[in-house]
């Protein structure tokens, strides 16, 4: 399975740090890997510039599944609840690997601890993804390659996980990096999501209180 990451997507941190250098390996290799609970890894800093290896305990596993309580009753409801599910891991992996304070975006948060730009993002949630799909959470969904938008010629590359619909062969974006750490993850068509969709209420961009 060959990711279609690109390496200058929404990164900003990757333009502007030198300490922060993008592994374009490390990004290849962790999209390859098959994670378990008890090992996995975790990008961060932009382009996987820092890889930290987690784990989850059967009782913060239990805490994913809940959100998977009752089983959904078709693939839009499972939608809803993968969503949330990224969510809750990025809540808990967050306060083990320093992620838990990243904003959403790139490009205002240069220099701040703990950031991932939307190539950690898309990596990240396609391993939380694959950990559920693992667990049997969300049988009515495939994980995809991730994709990318737009290459420079038509706006600033960003980069997303994505699922189908096994039932319909219809495709989502699964991104995460358009809301602060935790926040449920952003599922719409992939193709609205190519057209350079934004959710309206994203902070991205807008002043912050203080």
């Amino acid at each position: 399975m060959k990711s279609r990451i690109s390496r200058w997507c929404c990164s900003a941190l990757l333009l502007a740090s030198h300490s922060a250098q993008a592994d374009l390996n490390d990004m290849a290799r962790i999209f390859k890997q098959t994670p378990h609970l008890g090992s996995f890894e975790v990008c961060q800093g932009g382009g996987c510039a820092q890889v930290d290896t987690a784990q989850l305990t059967l009782e913060e596993w239990q805490k994913v599944k809940v959100v998977f309580s009752p089983q959904a009753k078709n693939a839009e409801e499972e939608r809803v609840q993968i969503a949330n599910a990224i969510g809750v891991l990025e809540q808990i992996i967050g306060k083990k690997v320093g992620t838990d304070k990243d904003l959403a975006g790139t490009f205002n948060e240069i220099g701040l601890t703990g950031q991932m730009d939307c190539n950690d993002e898309a990596i990240n949630t396609t391993t939380y993804m694959r950990l559920l799909k693992q667990g049997g959470l969300m049988p009515l969904h495939e994980i995809e390659d991730t994709r990318t938008r737009n290459f420079f010629f038509t706006g600033w590359p960003h980069s997303t996980a994505v699922i189908h619909e096994i039932a319909t062969m219809q495709r989502y974006a699964v991104d995460s990096w358009f809301y602060d750490n935790g926040h449920p993850a952003t599922i719409v068509p992939f193709e609205k999501w190519k057209a350079n969709y934004e959710p309206a209420d994203s902070p991205i961009g807008k002043p912050r209180k203080q």
